[in-house]
């Protein structure tokens, strides 16, 4: 045949061309004559150029047998019989040639032949046999019963092909047995209506089909649910319930029958096909949660009716609602930043988005609400995130969800917000719900700008509900917080700090006390700031001030950093801290202070200034011992900078400058500059400092220096003045 010359693709054509040809021709019992005899010379004709086809291909001869049954197995779902049965009488020739004319030994791997570490080239695999078992076993269920006849003729020539394969492997001592037993009962096909013998058929080949081979039929006997022959429906339903629940199932498979389930839906009306697949959800549920929500959340991320009647039949059981809302609650949480597909198979934020959305709708559904409230704590935060996590949606992300529901659906965040309302009105919570709408909680959270003030205002209406509930959801976000996410990291402990208000979680405070650490180092903008806010907090409150000790070198760290609203904050939480040490550890402190608290005399801000200046004061005052040989030359260092500041513009950081400079005079003991520093003569403490210690002229000219650079002009005319 010269057809083996053409390339595969025009072969390919030629060959679909000269099938519809043939087999739309008219049926041979409406032919008489001349006719009838060249329809059959034309069959005859065909199957030998097919075998001559798949002989010529040499070492690709099953590549090329493969092809030839890819063109034929669509006509195999014509509804016209006659196509139907020429189709499957050209299978089935093919399927008695294979087993007569030698082709290249197929990998022992076929027909489920175990074979451990190896690999067979394609020229070897025989891919097509799931999808040839599958179309066969269901033409068996065929009415006319030509079709029937060759369906199951071409099963047995397969069959006998497999048992000739596995004979070629001296490990599988079956064949002999086999080709007795089942050989007997592909012979049988008329003893059993057409579906009892097209199943029992299909069941003796699945112990051939490898998983592969067995994911080519599910998707096509979800399909052949919507056949209107009752007993190709049946059949179909019946591979759907045996490959489900095959142990070999694999779960890269779920994604392909999920989305099959969802197209073919709508078009599937038989209840014992509705039957089918409600049971192969929940046995694919119970196996795959997790690739089963996500699969279904990727068929629909706007939660479609169909997908909802998929997620209501998941729901059915009260063992299932639980799997499916801690997947759900598991797609919430995982809102990555760092992905910026916009498909939903790639874009972990747009499912937790879907997962948002088909919550709000299970949340309506009364009968959920016991498992729910299992998971109320953690669905709850979960639900919060969504709502920061949705106000940073690129615009191309909202374009899924909005652009062809925007007439009925929220946006985004509102549907976000909406789920949360849901969740505390379903769980008993409505006086919350209304409390946080009178103080503007929700409108808060919608905005960018607003968003942190809204968080915390439901967290303190949440501090009202009952004890227990509180301590759960304080523990579950210690329990976040204890592995950075910059997702949700800053809502998570917005509302962890205002939990601290709660005067009955003190025995819940060493789980945020551990944390702190990791978050005053954050480099999040504002993290450390809102951390030793806590803090302070905390050290002012006399049950659990002494606690916060532990965090005293971490606070101290952040006064070497560059962030001056860290450093007003960290300032008067080290004053409280000192005042609670005990024993020689407030000497010790002090003098570690010391040096940390001059950088900051100069700050930027005039809060750090006055601050900084008080505590290096009252660092002073705790210094004892041998320490304080020490720390008269931090003191000494100091004096020039507090003169300069005697001129600071802010008055409270000049005030605090002179108190200091008193209270420095009274460390050295020197009397002079205690008087001249209560009167603050700054010219005569200037001319009082150079007299007493000349050797320390060089010093003042290098800490003068930079105040020659001060944004503020009193200070550089001090300097120019000084030197």
């Amino acid at each position: 045949s010269r057809a083996g010359l053409l390339l595969q693709e025009k072969r390919s054509s030629l060959l679909h061309v000269c099938f519809c040809s043939v087999f739309y021709l008219p049926p041979q019992e409406d032919t008489q004559g001349p006719e009838a005899s060249l329809y059959s010379k034309t069959l005859a004709t065909m199957d030998s150029m097919l075998q001559t086809l798949v002989r010529s291909a040499g070492t690709l001869g099953i590549l090329e047998l493969q092809n030839i049954l890819q063109l034929l197995l669509p006509f195999t779902n014509f509804q016209l019989a006659v196509v139907q049965e020429r189709a499957l009488a050209r299978i089935a020739s093919l399927a008695n040639f294979i087993t007569i004319y030698p082709l290249p030994q197929l990998c022992p791997c076929f027909a489920q032949a175990t074979v451990l570490r190896h690999q067979c080239s394609k020229t070897h695999q025989f891919t097509m046999l799931g999808k040839l078992v599958g179309h066969l076993s269901l033409c068996c269920t065929c009415k006319d019963k030509g079709t029937c006849n060759e369906a199951a003729e071409a099963l047995h020539h397969l069959h006998t092909f497999i048992l000739q394969q596995r004979s070629r492997w001296p490990w599988l001592h079956d064949t002999g047995q086999l080709q007795l037993q089942e050989g007997w009962q592909m012979r049988q096909p008329w003893q059993l209506s057409p579906t009892s013998y097209a199943s029992k058929i299909f069941l003796m080949f699945m112990k051939y089909l490898q998983p592969s081979d067995q994911a080519d039929i599910i998707p096509m006997a979800i399909k052949s649910l919507r056949a209107p022959s009752a007993c190709s429906i049946s059949m179909a339903a019946y591979m759907v319930d045996v490959l489900v629940a095959d142990p070999a199932f694999q779960p890269g498979q779920v994604p392909n029958i999920v989305w099959a389930i969802y197209r073919n839906l709508p078009s599937i009306k038989a209840v014992v096909a509705l039957n089918s697949l409600d049971r192969a959800l929940l046995v694919l549920l119970g196996k795959h949660p997790r690739e089963v929500v996500s699969s279904l959340l990727q068929c629909s991320p706007t939660c479609t009716h169909v997908a909802m009647a998929m997620w209501k039949v998941m729901l059915s059981k009260p063992q299932a609602v639980e799997k499916v809302l801690r997947e759900l609650l598991s797609m919430l949480m995982n809102q990555s930043l760092r992905k910026t597909s916009t498909s939903t198979k790639d874009n972990p934020r747009i499912l937790s988005l879907a997962a948002a959305g088909t919550i709000s709708k299970i949340l309506l559904q009364p009968t959920f609400l016991r498992e729910v409230e299992a998971i109320f704590p953690q669905l709850f935060l979960a639900l919060l995130f969504q709502v920061s996590f949705t106000t940073e949606l690129t615009l191309q992300e909202v374009h899924i969800f909005w652009r062809k529901y925007q007439q009925d659906l929220l946006t985004p965040i509102r549907s976000a917000v909406q789920s949360m309302r849901l969740l505390l009105c379903g769980m008993g919570f409505e006086s919350q719900v209304l409390a946080i709408e009178a103080q503007g909680g929700w409108d808060a959270l919608l905005s960018t700008q607003t968003h942190l003030m809204g968080v915390r205002i439901v967290a303190r209406e949440m501090m009202k509900t009952p004890r227990p509930l509180r301590s759960t959801i304080f523990c579950h976000l210690a329990e976040l917080l204890s592995v950075e996410d910059p997702t949700w990291e800053m809502i998570a402990m917005v509302f962890l700090v205002e939990m601290l208000g709660c005067t009955d979680l003190n025995e819940e405070l060493n789980r945020a006390l551990e944390i702190f650490p990791t978050y005053l180092q954050s480099q999040c903008l504002g993290m450390p700031s809102l951390v030793l806010r806590a803090i302070l907090g905390l050290t002012e409150t006399p049950d659990t001030a002494r606690k916060t000790l532990v965090l005293l070198p971490y606070v101290m760290e952040q006064l070497q950093g560059a962030d001056s609203d860290a450093s007003a904050v960290a300032l008067p939480v080290l004053s409280n801290m000192l005042q609670l040490l005990e024993g020689r550890m407030p000497s010790l402190t002090a003098l570690a202070l010391a040096d940390k608290l001059q950088p900051l005399f100069n700050d930027e801000s005039e809060t750090v200034r006055e601050l900084s200046i008080r505590l290096f004061q009252k660092a002073m005052g705790l210094v004892v011992g041998a320490e304080k040989k020490k720390m008269k030359k931090e003191v000494w260092d100091s004096l020039l900078p507090l003169l300069f500041h005697l001129h600071d513009q802010d008055k409270r950081v000049a005030k605090a400058s002179q108190e200091a400079l008193c209270s420095a005079g009274r460390f050295l003991k020197w009397r002079q500059l205690v008087q001249l520093a209560e009167t603050a003569q700054a010219f005569r403490i200037s001319e009082c400092l150079l007299a007493r210690n000349r050797s320390r002229a060089k010093d003042y000219l290098h800490q003068s220096q930079p105040y020659l650079q001060s944004p503020q002009e009193p200070l550089r005319r001090e300097a120019v003045r000084f030197i």
